[in-house]
């Protein structure tokens, strides 16, 4: 089987997000299960002073966007380790900037760049020897994709008889532009209507892929069950329960080579499940040294890593922290960056309560895996999670997540009772309302059961003894593939 990926970004390329994670280890984990895989990316300005084995080709060729021609020129990169083949696109105008996406806002000609890009990545398919069975695209710069294939390269030998798979990372960011950026994609005005591209007088990217693709994927089983209802589809729930038979949630895997106890270089002893302790305790020693504190706290350790954010419950944790700071109960640790008033807002209560919360504005690889490993409690809060990943990282490092009950969190985090302890599903601990008080009580079980050193030593074997790999998520996939190739292709209603 041929698969062609078609991404914005990907790891070591570039990366803004859980997308650049996901088509960057999936088309290796494809590729050791038998797929030939191609992957094809922009030629942002910084992925060529990251020191990758980049080298351009004498392929180029004009793409039309709108009245213009704009040339594509192609790169391509070998990495170790990976046999697949993979194709950067390159043109000045639309990727010579200082940014992917455009910060804080974004770039005004988005519409354009990834009209651009979607265009060139068929264009490259078609001009390769071999035809492709799967083209695989993800989120609303590539949403276009499937409409093209169908449109207007449906008569191409190498990707006319594909099938298209798309596959959506967030539903909260679908690509929204005015309605005269349709003349730039090359359709004819009939395709703007309710039912296809047009959303609420807008062309909308994402809502074409959906509309267009053979089959959907998202990030999660929940997730796909979420944004089939408001407010989780974000205004296309609507279009995606008219697809509820082609969506499919698969749960992504993590990179168990960089995250991974036994061998990770940021931490300063190597551990398994059979000498969890030691290692966690050495974790410990070395974060407080980090933090400026003599000694480690003895006190169970709460810990949250990620983007400062309403979506990632951050109101929550404030709350939590005020609440249950002067307990004594617990020590807290908050690495992360985003919202200038929750950090703010974090900084003063670490202030107040200086032997028990610890807070890092910014973002640090190293302490990032040092926290993880150190920690004995992840808090995931999330007011929605698609997927999430922190809480698979800290399976890894046997630190136990307490997650709210949404997307991939769900799917992922079993609560621990007397039952799921009893037949060894138990994974976390889980609440239902987006609310402090729930929060709070679900962490207040989680130090409890601290306190019972040979249950939760139990518990942390068996949450690092689980398989959350690509390898797994990977044979998933495959198996969509091999759905879609067996079903037939998603007829072009005609509207008028």
């Amino acid at each position: 089987m041929r698969v062609l990926q078609i991404a914005s970004e990907a790891v070591p390329f570039a990366k803004t997000g859980g997308l650049a994670d996901v088509a960057g280890a999936l088309p290796v984990a494809l590729q050791q299960l038998g797929c030939q895989t191609t992957l094809v990316l922009p030629a942002y300005r910084s992925v060529f002073g990251k020191g990758l084995p980049i080298e351009q080709t004498d392929l180029r060729f004009p793409v039309a966007v709108g009245t213009r021609s704009l040339e594509a020129t192609v790169f391509t990169c070998r990495l170790p380790g990976d046999d697949g083949q993979i194709f950067l696109i390159g043109n000045d105008h639309c990727f010579d900037r200082d940014s992917l996406y455009g910060t804080p806002d974004d770039y005004a000609d988005n519409a354009e760049r990834f009209i651009f890009f979607s265009r060139a990545a068929l264009e490259l398919a078609a001009r390769q020897p071999e035809p492709f069975d799967i083209i695989h695209c993800h989120d609303w710069q590539t949403g276009l994709v499937p409409a093209y294939q169908k449109l207007l390269y449906s008569s191409w030998p190498t990707i006319g008889q594909a099938r298209t798979v798309l596959t959506i990372h967030n539903m909260a960011y679908q690509g929204q532009f005015w309605h005269w950026d349709m003349l730039l994609t090359g359709f004819h005005w009939k395709y703007f209507n309710w039912q296809q591209m047009e959303f609420y007088g807008q062309l909308n990217m994402l809502k074409a892929g959906i509309v267009f693709a053979d089959k959907l994927t998202t990030v999660s089983p929940t997730y796909a069950r979420e944004i089939q209802m408001a407010p989780g589809g974000n205004g296309l729930e609507g279009v995606l329960a008219g697809r509820s038979r082609d969506l499919v949630g698969i749960v992504n895997g993590i990179d168990t080579n960089t995250w991974n106890p036994h061998a990770d270089a940021h931490i300063p002893r190597h551990y398994s499940a059979d000498d969890v302790d030691d290692g966690k305790y050495t974790a410990r020693v070395a974060l407080a040294a980090r933090l400026g504190h003599a000694a480690p706290d003895p006190r169970p350790l709460v810990a949250f890593v990620g983007r400062l954010a309403e979506q990632k419950g951050v109101g929550l944790i404030l709350d939590l922290i005020n609440r249950m700071a002067g307990s004594g109960l617990a020590h807290f640790v908050i690495l992360g960056t985003g919202d200038p008033a929750s950090e703010q807002a974090l900084r003063t209560v670490a202030a107040s309560y200086p032997d028990t919360v610890d807070v890092v504005i910014g973002f640090d690889e190293t302490l990032a895996h040092l926290i993880q490993a150190a920690a004995d409690i992840l808090l995931m809060p999330s007011q929605y999670e698609p997927c999430g990943l922190a809480q698979l990282y800290a399976f890894r490092y046997g630190t136990i997540p307490v997650v709210r009950a949404t997307g991939g969190l769900a799917d992922t985090v079993v609560d621990t009772n007397d039952q799921t302890l009893a037949d060894g599903t138990a994974s976390g601990f889980v609440f239902e309302a987006f609310e402090s008080a729930a929060l709070e009580e679900a962490v207040r079980r989680a130090v409890a059961a601290r306190g019972d050193q040979d249950r939760w030593r139990e518990l942390v074997r068996r949450v690092m003894e689980q398989d959350w790999s690509w390898q797994a998520s990977a044979r998933r996939y495959r198996e969509v593939y091999e759905q879609t190739l067996a079903a037939p292709s998603v007829a072009v209603a005609d509207v008028e």
